[in-house]
């Protein structure tokens, strides 16, 4: 049995009836409670979102370097290569 941490910080949160009965579904349909569901998929949500910025604020000399590198000619990479000229798995 896997070695489970002290859980210290509370989160409450109210919903309604139907909501609440949604979650519950499915998380036993995970053999998941609704706590234990409702943390996992919160906080791969908040991943995702960590994860999705699209807006990244640099000084000029670091933007310089980045548009430096950009503009840069790419070395050749023959496993790049066979990589994207391969099928996918799916289609062979």
């Amino acid at each position: 049995m896997a070695e489970t941490q002290n859980r210290e910080a509370p989160i409450n949160i109210r919903a309604r009836l139907a909501q609440r009965n949604l979650i519950d579904k499915a998380a036993a349909m995970l053999s998941k409670n609704r706590s234990d569901f409702m943390l996992e998929v919160a906080c791969r949500e908040a991943e995702n979102v960590l994860l999705d910025r699209r807006l990244f604020l640099v000084d000029d000399e670091a933007y310089e370097k980045f548009e430096t590198l950009l503009n840069a000619p790419v070395n050749e990479n023959p496993a790049l290569r066979a990589l994207l000229s391969s099928k996918a798995p799916w289609e062979k």
